[in-house]
């Protein structure tokens, strides 16, 4: 998927967290080979092109795609699976597989997991019965600073994604013209307790730009924001601040 992965897994019956661990980390690798725009002989691929129908496809491909369609009702056309009339679930299908690699390894017994796709994070769990997992969200401003750490404490799973240009410059489109999102975002963090719905609700924010994105945010439940626009103004929704620390 063109990024980095890591896990952070803790406690559980060591050869069966590591089993999971070996599927999980299959199940990233199946998930790019079924659903990467690059891969020439991929089923999203091929699906693209016409050459295979989605009934022919990994039930995960019909799976992925009826969330996608989730996402842009629930965004109002502000989240898109499709780029130059293709489908492309992108923006979506990177959250959704680190979240189901989480959940795997939460089912095998492991007592806190931490699954971390390209800086979205999907957490389970702690790390130990004393502390929470936290999770530091980059100041887009200020390379190698923290605009805000997360915590999940008493949360049983939480998800962190952030979009935005600070990593990987302008690649966030917007649904409306099909080309680069004109915002004045830098940054948007969306937390929740799914990374398959805050990496899609991110994606989203940001194409909007800060005012409807703000407002778009506090509406979705269990749902809270950081927003960085590009002159260094930070604004967030109303239940932000109790999940810092």
């Amino acid at each position: 998927m063109g990024t980095v992965f890591s896990f952070d897994v803790r406690g559980g019956e060591p050869d069966a967290v590591a089993a999971a661990l070996a599927q999980a980390v299959a199940g990233l690798h199946r998930t790019d080979a079924v659903f990467s725009t690059y891969r020439e002989d991929s089923q999203i691929t091929r699906l693209a092109r016409g050459e295979l129908p989605v009934g022919a496809c990994d039930p995960e491909v019909a799976e992925v795609l009826e969330l996608c369609a989730e996402a842009e009702r629930t965004s109002e056309g502000w989240f898109s699976s499709t780029y130059a009339g293709s489908v492309d679930p992108t923006g979506l299908v990177k959250g959704w597989a680190v979240e189901r690699a989480a959940r795997l390894l939460s089912g095998a017994g492991a007592g806190g997991v931490s699954v971390n796709g390209g800086g979205d994070v999907q957490l389970r769990g702690a790390p130990d019965g004393h502390r929470p997992w936290r999770v530091g969200v980059s100041d887009p401003l200020r390379p190698g600073h923290l605009a805000a750490v997360v915590s999940a404490a008493g949360a049983g799973e939480l998800a962190v994604a952030t979009s935005g240009t600070a990593e990987r410059g302008a690649h966030i489109v917007d649904p409306r013209t099909g080309r680069s999102a004109v915002t004045d975002l830098l940054a948007v963090t969306v937390i929740g307790p799914r990374l398959t719905w805050v990496d899609a609700w991110a994606t989203a924010a940001f194409a909007m730009g800060s005012r409807q994105a703000l407002d778009w945010l506090e509406s979705l439940p269990d749902t809270e924001a950081l927003l960085i626009t590009a002159g260094d103004e930070v604004r967030c929704t109303g239940g932000l601040a109790a999940l810092l620390g």
